[in-house]
């Protein structure tokens, strides 16, 4: 099993930046690939981010320029910096890791607001 636990949610006023954290533990040499997604009210959740145990990584359209994603092996962590937000960035913030074997852990979601 693998547990993944967000942190760093907040509110953040247009154009300002703010990162968030995801700390993983348990059988973490499960993971293949680690992300963040999003779920604004009312809407699909999305992916935004995504890195892979080589360090690929891939992005959405809408936060390319914008947001990184990047990982520090020796804390167990995963990590989003997002940068120059928009209102249109305020959601629901999960982090997300896909297993070897295709099982999906995701963690309970930081709240991200960004004022106008």
């Amino acid at each position: 099993q693998v547990q993944l636990v967000e942190s760093g949610g907040g509110l953040v006023q247009a154009g300002g930046s703010l990162r968030v954290s995801c700390a993983a533990s348990g059988s973490i040499f499960n993971i293949e690939t680690w992300g963040w997604y999003r779920q604004a009210p009312g809407k699909q959740r999305e992916l935004v981010a995504t890195i892979t145990q080589g360090g690929s990584t891939n992005y959405a359209d809408s936060v390319k320029g914008r947001f990184t994603i990047s990982r520090d092996n020796a804390k167990n962590t995963v990590y989003l910096q997002m940068n120059s937000l928009k209102p249109e960035d305020t959601a629901e913030y999960y982090c997300h890791g896909l297993g070897w074997t295709g099982y999906d852990y995701w963690g309970q979601g930081t709240q991200v607001t960004v004022s106008s």
